[in-house]
């Protein structure tokens, strides 16, 4: 045994969770993927990136095109539903990808996103009624989730621990890119062509990204004497799926389509709860070849690192959704506000690939990981002193902090978790990461919305609710930003105070969930990067 390979028995921090089989293998049956040369990994990865791209690229052209959109419908309902049925069909999907892929192969879970992406765009450029977009949008979501999820199982099946991080973070980079030039490219092809032609524009692409991984990715799946279809968890993944879709269809639909108190909301939310439990208990004791080993999520660092994702992608979306806003109480247009936002990308890029060149320098991450966390949480903090009179600069400042601290604790704990576990089961665990962090988006963006509104509608009917028309001004006021140049001028600076004073309430609520994500990442243990991936 050489002095780089972990002691069996007894476990230690050196350990990987759940290491069962012989070095070398991923199982009892399939040795791991050849390690490519550096020539060949660009061609692989770089053929799944231009997915990755094209996937991040419509995400910030719908965000971008959503009121276009909606009022070609005459529905100003259909903005929140264009983002809502994405996100919950790419929740829903991304956890079923890893062990389904470590059972089909990669390659053809990889074509499998691209044709479903493509299909959903060609569906939502083609759509003539509202149904039909929203089902584009599902469609849609089930293929980007894939691509998102796939194209970091595929890195970590070919690139060694100590220099994962380095590969993750030049893939952050194209995640980036294609989020800063969406919204440009969205806003462009509407202004000329219309916006239909932007998702319908997207479809030759994607049958090149889809004919490249078809060529390029060739990581044999995981053999085994029983027939594909049988090893498939078809329970686990009803029950996950069904814990994801209700849960978020009340958290999205709450406070937004319907009051909380909604039936719909109340059964939705319950319905989540009995089926998270049904699920827990079929990977436990039912499933052969889990979705997502129970005993994994055990684990100190894989629970940590998932619990680190969950509170701090919460607080980071959250942030998303309500920075936009406080520059549009500042009298900025909705562009100039997004623009605020591009240090925020760029930090989240460099921040990535950072970490990941100082891990592989160094070949630990835990003290890294204080240092990502300290300035999460520091960012956080002086976004709390924002006011309508800080200067232009230090929003950019804290923005580009805050990104790079980010960026930096999604490379960290990834590798992190991957370390943890044997070879054979990084693609499940990257699942559920995935699970925590886009759960965690959609309920940032609901306690955000939450604290802002409760608070805004106390601040507003504290000042002018002796006032006439009380009723339907600040009722006005909560729906649009538009309505508080358009009142009476001795209104608009107890009405500016009113929407500062949410919004500071909003970042105090987020900074308290950065604080907690920074906590449960304090429990992640120190694994060891080797530099081969027999982790030898």
């Amino acid at each position: 045994m050489s002095a780089d390979t972990p002691a069996r028995d007894p476990v230690s921090e050196q350990t990987p969770l759940l290491r069962d089989v012989p070095d070398g293998t991923s199982n009892g049956d399939a040795p791991l993927p050849q390690e490519p040369s550096t020539k060949e990994l660009i061609w692989i990865l770089g053929s799944i990136w231009l997915g990755v791209f094209l996937a991040a690229l419509d995400t910030t052209i719908v965000a971008t095109l959503s009121a276009p959109i909606s009022s070609s419908f005459n529905s100003f309902s259909l903005l929140s539903w264009l983002a809502t049925s994405y996100l919950i069909s790419n929740a829903a999907c991304q956890p079923l990808s890893g062990r389904l892929t470590d059972i089909y192969s990669r390659r053809w879970g990889l074509v499998f996103s691209n044709v479903f992406f493509a299909i959903g765009n060609l569906i939502c450029g083609l759509a003539r009624a509202q149904w039909v977009i929203i089902l584009g949008r599902v469609v849609a979501g089930v293929g980007g989730g894939g691509l998102f999820a796939i194209s970091t199982f595929v890195t970590s099946d070919l690139v060694p621990l100590r220099k994962r991080g380095v590969w993750q973070g030049i893939g952050n980079i194209c995640y980036g890119a294609g989020m800063g030039l969406g919204g440009v490219f969205g806003g462009w092809i509407n202004d000329t062509l219309g916006w239909r032609w932007a998702f319908l524009l997207q479809v030759p692409f994607l049958a090149v990204s889809c004919a490249l991984v078809a060529v390029k990715v060739k990581i044999p799946a995981r053999e085994s004497d029983t027939a594909r279809i049988k090893r498939v968890d078809f329970l686990g993944a009803i029950t996950l799926v069904l814990t994801l879709v209700t849960l978020l269809l009340g958290l999205n639909t709450g406070g937004n389509q319907v009051p909380w108190s909604h039936p719909l909301v109340i059964a939705s939310l319950v319905a989540s709860v009995a089926f998270l439990g049904l699920f827990i208990y079929v990977e436990a004791y039912v499933a052969t070849e889990p979705v997502i080993p129970v005993r994994l999520l055990l684990d100190r660092t894989v629970a940590a690192a998932c619990l680190t994702n969950w509170f701090t992608t919460m607080a980071v979306f959250g942030l998303l959704f309500y920075l936009p806003v406080f520059f549009q109480v500042q009298k900025l247009s909705a562009t100039a506000a997004g623009a605020r936002l591009i240090p925020q990308a760029i930090g989240t890029s460099i921040g990535s690939l950072g970490s990941g060149i100082i891990m592989r320098a160094s070949g630990r991450y835990i003290f890294l990981n204080y240092v990502a966390m300290a300035l999460q949480v520091i960012s956080a903090g002086l976004i709390c002193t924002l006011n309508l009179h800080t200067p232009v600069g230090l929003p950019f400042l804290y923005f580009f902090l805050g990104g790079a601290s980010y960026g930096s604790m999604l490379t960290i704990t990834l590798v992190a978790l991957i370390s943890a576990v044997d070879h054979q089961h990084h693609a499940v665990v990257t699942s559920a990461s995935y699970a925590f962090r886009s759960t965690g988006s959609t309920i940032g963006i609901t306690i955000a919305s939450a604290v802002f509104q409760n608070t805004l509608k106390l601040g507003l009917w504290s000042r002018f609710g002796d006032r006439e028309d009380a009723n339907e001004l600040i009722g006005r006021l909560r729906d649009s930003l538009d309505e508080i140049w358009k009142l009476p001028a001795d209104w608009t600076p107890g009405v500016l105070d009113a929407y500062m004073n949410s919004l500071r309430a909003v970042f105090v609520t987020l900074l308290g969930l950065t604080v907690l994500g920074a906590l449960s990442s304090l429990a992640m243990r120190g694994h060891k990067l080797h530099n081969n991936l027999a982790r030898k």
